[in-house]
């Protein structure tokens, strides 16, 4: 299995940002809330600065959402670049309760291409893309690809159909959308996870639809973008119907549903 340079070392600071931000949760942080409202802490902070210095050494531009971003007059002429959230679910982090990732995506000409999302508390990653497919592994097998487990897509839906939304955040989920789910799907089962380790739930076929009719940023699902098509899955604007892309002027993400290849294919 041959992956590009640049995919391993996106991999390795994934891995070591992990690190950093687990022993800062193990040893007790302070919170402070940003312009925007939202909580941060120095986790996100040395997280950033970890991926930032590993990055740099592929030459590739690196967008962050916890550094100053390029304006958009310089960006908009960037062929690819990393989108990097270096603690996404942080209102998670500060509760304490594990459900917290590291996201890191490779953009190129506005798409998700490659993408890695690690779980710190658990020690593993989900990783790929279209290309080159997706794949689960724990921290330690990293460095070998031959130990890493090829996902594949369930060729069913799960019965009851699961729905998966957000734990700390409104997700703005209307009745009429699960009841239209329901005509078709019967009953559903919800789930509610932090972060984008809602990806990891979607991509290993345990929740099969992912809606999100609140404000999000880039950073919060290019990682989970570029895993969910390489397992056949997409991610589509709820209101136009077309796939998200990237590098926009304005960072925020519109309305959207993920859906899994198996639901897909039985919608």
């Amino acid at each position: 299995m041959n992956i590009p340079d640049t995919y391993t070392i996106a991999i390795k600071a994934a891995i070591q940002a992990s690190g950093i931000i687990l022993d800062i949760y193990n040893e007790g942080f302070d919170v402070e809330i940003k312009k925007d409202g939202s909580p941060v802490t120095k986790a996100d902070l040395a997280s950033s600065k970890c991926i930032i210095e590993i990055l740099s050494k592929t030459g590739i531009p690196v967008m962050d959402e916890e550094s100053e971003k390029a304006a958009y007059e310089i960006r908009k002429d960037w062929k690819s670049y990393w989108c990097v959230d270096p603690l996404d679910g942080t209102k998670e982090y500060v509760k304490r309760n594990g459900e917290f990732a590291v996201n890191i995506a490779y953009i190129a000409n506005g798409e998700a291409i490659f993408g890695i999302i690690a779980s710190p508390v658990n020690q593993d990653m989900i990783f790929g893309g279209p290309e080159m497919g997706a794949f689960y592994a724990s921290f330690e097998d990293s460095k070998d690809p031959k130990s890493w487990t090829k996902l594949e897509a369930a060729e069913k839906i799960n019965n009851p159909l699961v729905l998966i939304s957000s734990r700390s955040h409104y997700s703005g989920i209307s009745l009429d959308f699960v009841n239209t789910l329901k005509e078709t799907h019967g009953e559903i089962s919800f789930l509610q996870k932090g972060s984008a380790l809602k990806f990891f739930d979607v991509a290993l076929n345990r929740a099969d639809i992912y809606p999100r009719f609140a404000p999000t940023m880039e950073w919060d699902i290019a990682a989970g973008h570029a895993i969910v098509n390489a397992l056949g899955g997409e991610i589509l604007n709820a209101n136009t119907g077309q796939a998200l892309v990237y590098n926009k002027e304005d960072l925020t993400n519109p309305h959207f549903v993920v859906r899994s290849k198996s639901l897909i294919k039985h919608h």
